[in-house]
């Protein structure tokens, strides 16, 4: 059962679609003129919309232009024979479909359906989307998060290269989510690569592709990570890790905006943003000749750092919590608590292998731990892994 809001300054019209609606089950709210449907979307939850373009004051097309949310709630326009042009015009103003008077009632029912399936698919959607920015949340409440956090709001809306820096297991790819998360890319894809992952021989055919018979395995042409990433955002983890020849073919996709693939001519645009991240000493790479200055200064417009573990230790009891938390959810288990002498005694360690490290210990507690954490668990469970 939908709720579906009628606009229509004709009551016989109203009253049919009523009679139908009704009959298949969905709520039915009635208005008059635009400006009181208007005012009943402001007050009342409505699935569709059904809209007719020509009434007395504001008209149909003027509904839509005052509408904000007409992408969540579909539109679907009621036209004479006559208005054609008026209707094509209203979906280009967002309307989601229009129907021609006399309407036909299966025409009416599967518009309807298609719109509540199109909702319902938003709907989903964002759930989705919920869950999956709940999976790269940045918890804490430290000085140290705070200030990570407000950089990241600062520099997500904008196009420039990010460069994130920090020790093994501190959340480098957190922060490349959430700048894609928050910026105006994010309809787009994130394509991430682990530079360290891929063996230098086949890496410049991961980002950039290939065609088919370049080399030996190349049986089909393969798009690569650039072209995947278009409109969108490109995360390449380990950068420090990439071998020179896949840097100086970087560079230059980064200066021209335009990339080969491999045992190909042609120029392939692509608009990408590039966010980097390594646990390396760019600057100590340089000075080895491992990594090149060009691409170092073209990466690192914008230099976030992570802090590890140790330097936000304030943190440790809502990171416990949460992955407690999300240990329970997974395994369908009771939520463990822990004491304030296993916080404590958790927070006098070294956490060298950081936020990673931490929920590998967590997940030890949940596993060998019965309903309560305590510090002997700490010292039993954690203290002898730590050399």
């Amino acid at each position: 059962m939908a709720k579906v809001l009628i606009i229509d300054d004709e009551p016989n019209i109203r009253k049919a679609l009523r009679e139908i609606l009704e009959y298949e089950k969905h709520e039915v709210f009635e208005a008059e003129n635009a400006k009181m449907g208007l005012d009943i979307l402001k007050k009342d939850e409505v699935n569709v919309v059904l809209c007719d373009i020509k009434m007395p004051g504001m008209d149909g097309l003027e509904f839509l232009d005052a509408f904000e949310y007409k992408d969540a709630i579909p539109v679907i326009m009621i036209t004479g024979h006559g208005d054609v042009e008026t209707a094509v015009d209203a979906m280009h103003k967002g309307a989601f479909d229009f129907i021609q008077k006399p309407i036909d009632l299966n025409r009416l029912l599967i518009s309807l359906r298609n719109a509540l399936e199109r909702e319902h698919l938003i709907i989903e959607t964002k759930k989705l989307k919920k869950k999956i920015n709940k999976k790269y949340d940045i918890i804490g409440e430290s000085p140290a998060i705070q200030s990570l956090k407000a950089l990241i709001e600062k520099v997500a809306p904008t196009n420039s290269r990010v460069l994130i820096t920090g020790e093994n297991g501190t959340g480098k790819e957190l922060v490349a989510h959430w700048l894609h998360e928050k910026s105006h890319r994010n309809t787009a894809p994130l394509i991430e690569v682990n530079c360290a992952a891929i063996p230098s021989e086949l890496i410049e055919s991961e980002l950039f592709g290939h065609e088919k018979g370049s080399f030996t395995s190349a049986v089909k042409q393969r798009k690569g990570d650039f072209e995947l990433a278009d409109k969108g955002t490109l995360f390449l983890d380990e950068i420090g890790d990439m071998n020179l020849a896949a840097q100086a073919k970087i560079l230059r996709a980064l200066q021209e905006g335009k990339i080969t693939r491999v045992g190909g001519e042609k120029e392939i645009p692509v608009d990408v943003r590039v966010i980097t991240a390594t646990n390396k000493s760019l600057p100590e790479e340089i000075k080895n000749k491992n990594f090149r200055e060009d691409l170092f200064y073209r990466l690192n417009t914008v230099q976030i750092h992570v802090p590890p573990l140790r330097e936000r230790i304030e943190d440790i009891p809502l990171l416990a919590e949460h992955f407690m938390k999300q240990m329970s959810e997974s395994d369908n288990t009771p939520l463990l608590t822990i004491t304030d002498e296993a916080i404590a005694a958790l927070q006098e360690l070294p956490w060298r292998g950081n936020i990673r490290e931490f929920r590998n210990v967590i997940e030890r507690f949940a596993i060998l731990c019965n309903k309560q954490v305590t510090a002997d668990d700490v010292k039993k469970y954690v203290s002898i892994y730590n050399v």
